[in-house]
């Protein structure tokens, strides 16, 4: 789980780092269509920034073209920057080369527009929109049969990215829906083998390959830049979410949650388990101890009240049954959100989805019994908590503070949220 993490830190560092370079080629495009006296050029500088790929021809473009209608794109205006004119446009086989570009997106623009029209059977279009700054165009649907929701994000990516998410909100702190994010991987109804996880990883083109478990949702995630491998990797987590083998086969639960082995026949019985042992170090951490106990004392009447993680004292209590019932009640198409983004054919997205979703019939009530509720704000005066954490004996006697607010009972406003979240940045860095 700890190597998983620090695998999507790294991912996200290089995602990040592309997004940046679209943001920045939106502000040229942005800056260009202020400084331009003609309203044609101002629309060829935003919309190429939106479609841009972060090509060094493309980048090259953004950053030099900023002229009016009458010079074609080969020439700086007066209002640009200077640096746009004097550094990039020194002959006319670099204009040839930006226009050449530019036609060059612009039927990649025609051809991500269509995909928004593409439509499947079994599928009803709920919204579309166009992202512009990401050069995403961006359909949602809707199963038919199933209730299922697919969000399918067409762009030039060569990433192509699938997720699943499940809304997975605990009663308590037994930890099943950790237990079952890694169980789920454990082999399923058409992929037989022991760990295709750590298969795929060591086999597959896989750019990413994760599982995670929130408080309240658990998410299942791949990405590869070969399409191939890619629909190879989407059918295998497919099946594993929707038909996983750790239903049907207690052993699955009870290697990835808790079991009791016997090391020694003169020493007592011990709890082993691969959930149980990563958080018995989870609770080892006093940062970690923190966290959870200023969570429960915001929120004692919902979800968040309790360790979807699971606290090692509690693990051994959840049963096989519990275990299999979780399953069944939150892993439902109904209950899920299926995404999928990058260059790949829309179509084969629905194509593909529809096999595993069309098994499934309606299930109305599975996103109410996923629901969560609201936390009233019942504290009407200061209050205050200590808790102990492990600390060993060499270690000098330390203390830990936490303050906590919960700041809203219903839904934020945009406004709200931009403000909060302005205030955190102020007040944390």
């Amino acid at each position: 789980f700890f190597f998983r993490d620090l695998f999507w830190t790294m991912v996200v560092h290089k995602r990040h780092r592309r997004a940046s370079h679209m943001a920045l080629l939106a502000c040229f495009a942005v800056a260009i269509g202020r400084g331009a006296t003609s309203s044609s050029t101002r629309v060829t500088a935003l919309s190429f920034a939106t479609i841009s790929s972060g090509s060094k021809v493309a980048w090259r473009y953004a950053t030099a073209t900023s002229p009016s209608s009458a010079t074609t794109g080969c020439a700086p205006t007066a209002g640009a920057p200077a640096f746009f004119g004097r550094r990039h446009f020194r002959s006319s086989s670099s204009c040839a080369a930006s226009i050449t570009s530019l036609q060059q997106s612009a039927v990649a623009t025609e051809d991500l527009e269509k995909t928004m029209d593409v439509t499947h059977p079994a599928f009803e279009v709920v919204a579309k929109d166009v992202v512009s700054e990401y050069g995403a165009y961006t359909t949602l649907y809707k199963h038919k049969k199933s209730g299922a929701e697919l969000l399918s994000v067409a762009s030039d990516d060569d990433n192509k990215v699938f997720g699943i998410t499940f809304r997975t909100p605990p009663s308590d702190s037994t930890g099943v829906p950790h237990i079952l994010e890694h169980s789920v991987l454990c082999g399923s109804r058409k992929y037989k083998t022991k760990d295709p996880f750590v298969q795929l990883l060591q086999g597959s083109l896989q750019t990413f390959l994760n599982a995670f478990t929130y408080p309240d949702r658990t998410c299942y995630v791949v990405a590869s830049q070969n399409e191939k491998d890619f629909y190879n990797l989407v059918n295998v987590y497919a099946d594993a979410v929707f038909h996983p083998r750790a239903i049907s086969d207690p052993m699955v639960h009870a290697q990835e949650g808790w079991h009791l082995e016997l090391e020694d026949k003169e020493e007592p019985l011990t709890y082993k388990g691969v959930v149980y042992n990563e958080m018995k170090g989870v609770y080892s951490s006093p940062d970690s101890l923190l966290g959870r106990e200023s969570q429960r004392c915001l929120f004692p009447d919902n979800t968040y009240s309790v360790d979807s993680g699971g606290d090692p004292t509690v693990i051994p209590e959840l049963s096989f049954e519990d275990f299999a019932n979780f399953h069944a009640k939150f892993y439902h198409p109904a209950n899920s959100r299926i995404y999928f983004s990058g260059d790949d054919d829309v179509a084969k997205r629905l194509e593909i989805m529809d096999d595993y979703l069309s098994e499934f019939g309606p299930s109305p009530e599975s996103k109410p019994e996923s629901e969560i509720v609201w936390q009233k704000k019942t504290i009407t005066e200061p209050k205050w908590e200590k808790h102990a954490y492990p600390s060993g004996a060499d270690q000098p006697e330390t203390h830990m503070l936490n303050v906590n607010w919960l700041l809203n009972d219903r839904p934020f406003t945009p406004l709200e949220d931009l403000t909060v979240s302005i205030l955190d940045h102020l007040l944390t860095g």
